[in-house]
């Protein structure tokens, strides 16, 4: 890319094709080699576009705006379906909570991106398929696939939703990483909404409770689910039509947490060590051994993705190196713990999933450390690291397939 650019500085036309082919690399690729060509009026032009950063709130045109308050407003009423419906809320929620937000988000980026008629109804097929299976799987509270494939599903959802936002470039590896990156800015900003909107109802309730009037289950039956369910569809809206918001916030995230993490890894497995708590016969604590390990995974992935943003500095990506060396520790201590557990007392669906995702995990983690290994002494072979984890998203993807539509099948629904 940097090559390209340089070499069609004269010529307008193909800069911008660049441009629109990889925006997301043509701005990396354009900012390392700007010291080298500033005194150039067109680049300076370029730079100023690439690197605008708007000061006042953008709320969009007015058609977007009217269609992200139509896209709450539907999520919200799909969240009160037990209620308009009378339906049985555990079943209800249990097989769809991935269709109250996941869904809209799909069609908010698709609208965004102009998809074409091919691939929206390969996307709507898959979200209309996976409604229909998961509400007419056997009704069976014990039974333990039912369980995996509801818990599943969002890992699927989420993964239409990443097919949908790469819209005609899903194999492009940036445009996987920027989805990342959106996930990243997407959590900052859902959690700042539901802060913001926490106080408000504990400011609401409190005024009415000061005339007497308690309206707790009549504002919570109606108000706060339908802000739950819109949360995430304005927190994309925010962070899409104004990135400043939230770009300076993330990386000083992953800076934050990816030592404190370290340490708390650290200072769990030796307090485990010293309290003689071991996931290989105690069930409960297995489950949250590997709940922790999903959690630490997850930072390391968004920590990677931010870090690589700015290039990182050598501390930043000696500190990953370590916290995911320490994570394959931990996943090596849970694998063994499930495999001794498989031994001793057969293989039962929970086991085998457990069993498949910390392989896949395991397997991701020690590319990832390998090309972090690589890193350290060149920062700028982060985008090595970027590829690696941006090419075995799919895999996930996948194994939630697996899990949700063949594990059933398999074990005969129990």
């Amino acid at each position: 890319m940097k090559e390209n650019i340089l070499g069609n500085l004269d010529n307008p036309e193909q800069l911008e094709l660049l441009y629109r082919t990889n925006k997301v690399m043509f701005k990396k690729a354009f900012n390392l080699i700007y010291p080298e060509i500033e005194s150039s009026a067109i680049a300076q032009v370029w730079y100023q576009r690439l690197n605008f950063e708007q000061r006042e709130i953008s709320w969009g045109s007015k058609y977007e705006l009217m269609f992200v308050v139509a896209l709450s407003l539907i999520a919200g009423l799909v969240a009160k379906l037990p209620n308009f419906m009378g339906l049985d809320a555990d079943f209800f929620y249990l097989r769809n909570i991935s269709f109250i937000v996941f869904p809209f988000l799909v069609a908010y980026f698709a609208q965004k991106e102009g998809l074409s008629a091919k691939r929206m109804l390969l996307i709507l097929g898959t979200i209309l398929l996976s409604i229909v299976y998961i509400n007419v799987l056997p009704v069976n509270e014990k039974s333990d696939t039912l369980i995996l494939a509801c818990i599943h599903m969002p890992l699927l959802m989420w993964s239409v939703l990443g097919f949908t936002f790469t819209g005609e470039q899903f194999g492009n590896p940036e445009k996987r990483i920027d989805f990342l990156r959106y996930n990243g800015d997407l959590v900052v900003m859902t959690t700042v909404i539901l802060i913001a909107g926490g106080i408000l109802s504990a400011v609401t309730i409190g005024l009415f409770e000061l005339i007497n009037l308690r309206i707790e289950e009549l504002y919570f039956q109606y108000i706060a689910i339908f802000g739950l369910a819109a949360a995430p569809i304005v927190g994309t809206y925010l962070v899409r039509t104004n990135p400043q918001l939230v770009k300076n916030v993330s990386p000083v995230i992953a800076k934050v947490f990816t030592p404190l993490v370290l340490v708390m890894l650290v200072v769990y497995l030796i307090a485990m060590v010293y309290t003689g708590k071991d996931p290989y016969t105690d069930r409960e604590f297995l489950i949250i051994f590997n709940a922790l390990l999903v959690g630490v995974m997850a930072i390391i992935l968004f920590s990677v993705v931010e870090t690589s943003k700015g290039n990182g500095s050598r501390v930043g990506v000696l500190l990953l190196f370590i916290l995911s060396v320490v994570t394959i520790i931990v996943n090596g201590i849970a694998l063994s713990a499930i495999v001794f557990r498989i031994s001793e007392w057969g293989i039962t669906p929970n086991r085998l999933v457990v069993l498949g995702s910390n392989v896949l995990v395991l397997i991701n983690l020690v590319i990832v450390a390998f090309h972090l290994f690589k890193s350290v002494r060149n920062a700028k072979m982060l985008l090595l690291v970027e590829n690696s984890i941006a090419l075995y998203l799919p895999i996930y993807s996948v194994w939630a397939l697996i899990v949700i539509f063949l594990f059933p099948f398999l074990f005969a629904f129990v």
